[in-house]
């Protein structure tokens, strides 16, 4: 049903018009909205203050996985997302690497690109000289709005014109790097682009014979000059699993990264359980989660086809496990200081540069990768994972805490699954 000046409507004429028009005035829908309301209204105001049109506040666990080990500095890392396994993985991997050096990540390179696109009726060698006189014009429009920026060791590195035109007709673009310091800066560069973008066709009515016509200016979320890289080892003796020797776990799990290497159905995949870690503390901290995925997948694909993040081989009996990533996050900026609990994740992270949260978080995603290939090249990966699960479906029946006490002793030794849970428990 079409509403008029609905975002006009305070909170509560919000729900009233909501729950009449799909929920039948139900009492219980309202409810499920109230009860997850902040007792603290001063909080809660901030909260619906994020986003438009808010209703309530949407939970999701909060965790720690502790014991990360990271360039000889310990980490108790914040973990935010809903599904079971995750953050034990992550525990058990870090906990796993703690006495074998940690993990060791280095940042290769922090730029960012944004990017003003337009068409150009006109000659290119016409543009090219254009470009080339305006040049310093352009960067001194917005000199004014680096400053701040600048103080912090950010900034525009560099900017050049790309011709398009093989790929659209008279389409170019003018590229902008920046380093944006410790924030993750997308509202920086876009003003930048504007501002750039309104001196780049002022410039050109004076002097182009063609048209120049901006078509938009905007940040890209694809950095793959903003890097990072994380590694771990150990001899391949220490890797004895079960009936496993440590060349046999070391040579399947060669193996298995190798698998995501060539096929992109298993690297999806492969690469998804990277991103349960990465994604995980992205959002502890306040980062946006949608662009470091897109960034990444991108980047998995820059080759032509999609293929492992990650990367492991056997050199003189010693197994190297790697991972390396685009990363384009921030600490200061958007709800980084706003927000109660990224401020706590910060804290607790020991108030880390950008920097070092990248390669916090690159170092999760390894973790999370190596609890993933252990596991599937070992009992497989819903032993686990089903365990974990079991307190979701106890959830979901509604077991009493006596069928918990007999679900969690059965499934002591045995595989979990709804349907001898329900056996168990003797529901239809």
């Amino acid at each position: 049903m079409q509403v008029n000046g609905f975002s006009k409507l305070s909170k509560e004429a919000k729900i009233d018009w909501l729950l009449q028009t799909y929920f039948n005035n139900d009492s219980h829908a309202r409810r499920i909205l109230e009860q997850y309301w902040h007792n603290d209204e001063a909080l809660q105001e901030l909260h619906d203050g994020f986003i438009e049109n808010t209703l309530t506040n949407f939970y999701l666990p909060y965790a720690v996985a502790p014991n990360f080990l990271i360039n000889d500095k310990t980490y108790t890392i914040p973990m935010v997302i809903e599904e079971s396994s995750v953050v034990a993985a992550a525990s058990k991997a870090a906990k796993f690497w703690l006495d074998k050096g940690g993990f060791k990540t280095e940042v290769t390179d922090t730029e960012k690109l944004g990017h003003i696109h337009f068409t150009y009726a006109g000659k290119t060698s016409e543009l090219i000289d254009f470009f080339r006189r305006n040049r310093l014009k352009i960067l001194q429009s917005v000199a004014g709005m680096q400053a701040n920026m600048k103080k912090r060791g950010g900034g525009i590195k560099d900017i050049n014109l790309i011709d398009k035109t093989t790929a659209i007709p008279d389409y170019y673009q003018i590229e902008f790097k920046f380093d944006t310091a410790d924030a993750m800066g997308a509202n920086f560069i876009n003003s930048v682009l504007e501002e750039a973008a309104e001196t780049l066709k002022n410039l050109a009515q004076e002097q182009l014979s063609g048209k120049l016509d901006i078509v938009m200016r905007i940040l890209s979320n694809y950095t793959p000059d903003c890097r990072v890289k994380v590694s771990v080892n150990c001899p391949v003796d220490a890797l004895q699993t079960g009936s496993l020797s440590g060349e046999a776990y070391a040579k399947k799990f060669v193996q298995a990264i190798q698998i995501a290497e060539v096929e992109p159905c298993r690297a999806v995949t492969h690469n998804k359980g990277i991103m349960n870690g990465v994604d995980a503390v992205v959002i502890a901290t306040g980062n946006d989660f949608r662009a470091v995925e897109a960034n990444a997948h991108a980047y998995a694909g820059r080759n032509g086809q999609y293929t492992s993040l990650s990367h492991a081989e056997i050199r003189e009996d010693i197994l190297y496990f790697s991972l390396e990533m685009p990363l384009a996050i921030g600490t200061v900026g958007g709800i980084t200081a706003i927000h109660p609990l990224v401020k706590f994740s910060l804290q607790l992270l020991q108030n880390p540069s950008a920097h070092d949260l990248m390669q916090i978080i690159a170092a999760t995603g390894l973790a999370q990768n190596f609890a993933a290939i252990n596991s599937l090249i070992t009992d497989g990966i819903q032993k686990g994972h089903m365990k974990m699960h079991l307190n979701n479906l106890l959830n979901f029946l509604n077991a009493t805490p006596d069928e918990r006490l007999k679900a969690e002793r059965y499934f002591t030794d045995k595989k979990v699954s709804f349907k001898a849970l329900k056996d168990l428990l003797g529901r239809v």
